[in-house]
């Protein structure tokens, strides 16, 4: 039975891996304080002595305008443990997956990115991530990179809990324009993920070898944040609680914020779709199911 090594077992992502990756093996799932993403030295030892047969991280600084002046953190945690994690990994001759982010790109393409597309992240937080990304490609082998795009779940904090909050307190919201990217489900991610890694525990490491790079996996679509707002309203299971009567878009020069956002980040996820025969459904059929009672 396969050992999985999963990091990061208390976020959106984690939380639903605990579940989708259990038909695959045992599952020792850990996160803060049982390890320590921020101290480097301590990793390789504690990994080693678990003897995993596969290495899944989903641990990540998210917190994107707290990195503006955390920038030494994130760096650790999305950048240089990465880098351990991918030796460690090559070391062990297991597969490592680990998840990065849309916000490596500025958003200024206009279209869907691709994953050959160039990198250029706006804030700290991205920049952090692009750190990890480039360290597990340098030192890692047998390995895949998930770039994703806005993740929600039904827990924890995320925009389709803020803005259901939100519709239960005012009237009147006002939600960004001018800002678009795939909204993408922690479970629906999960479930893929897990999938992805069935096929690599039948048709072993070598395979994995020849498909082994970055990937983007998100949402199938695009959509402002005002249109997810609106989608989110719309699909609210106890729409009778909410006192919201008028949701208007906005710019979003009229909510600064410490770090920028690309304007565009939405992904193309066919690369993946090509390699593994999978991908996320409508970025809004998803929604709804979510949502449904």
């Amino acid at each position: 039975m396969w050992k999985i090594l999963l990091l990061g077992k208390i976020g959106q992502l984690g939380y639903e891996l605990q579940r989708t990756l259990s038909p695959l093996g045992e599952i020792t799932a850990l996160d803060y304080p049982e390890i320590d993403f921020s101290n480097s030295i301590q990793l390789a030892p504690q990994i080693l002595s678990l003897k995993p047969d596969v290495l899944v991280n989903a641990v990540a600084y998210t917190n994107v305008d707290k990195a503006e002046q955390e920038t030494d953190l994130a760096n650790a945690i999305n950048g240089t443990a990465c880098e351990v994690l991918a030796k460690t990994a090559t070391k062990m001759n297991i597969p490592f997956i680990h998840f990065s982010t849309d916000y490596v790109f500025d958003g200024d393409k206009g279209a869907p990115y691709i994953e050959t597309d160039m990198v250029n992240p706006l804030n700290a937080y991205g920049k952090s991530k692009l750190i990890g990304e480039q360290a597990i490609q340098e030192f890692g082998n047998n390995y895949l990179i998930i770039r994703t795009s806005w993740l929600y779940s039904l827990r924890r904090e995320n925009f389709v809990l803020k803005v259901l909050q939100l519709a239960r307190k005012q009237s009147k919201m006002r939600m960004v324009n001018d800002q678009t990217g795939s909204p993408t489900s922690a479970r629906i991610l999960a479930e893929i993920t897990a999938t992805a890694l069935g096929m690599v525990k039948q048709a072993g490491i070598k395979w994995l070898e020849s498909r082994q790079g970055i990937y983007h996996l998100a949402g199938d679509g695009a959509a402002s944040r005002y249109e997810f707002a609106q989608a989110i309203l719309e699909f609210d299971p106890k729409r009778e609680e909410q006192i919201v009567t008028e949701i208007q878009p906005a710019s979003s020069t009229e909510f600064p914020l410490p770090a920028r956002r690309p304007v565009n980040s939405a992904l193309n996820c066919d690369k993946f779709e090509q390699a593994f025969s999978l991908r996320m459904p409508p970025w809004k059929e998803v929604l709804r199911l979510e949502l449904e009672p």
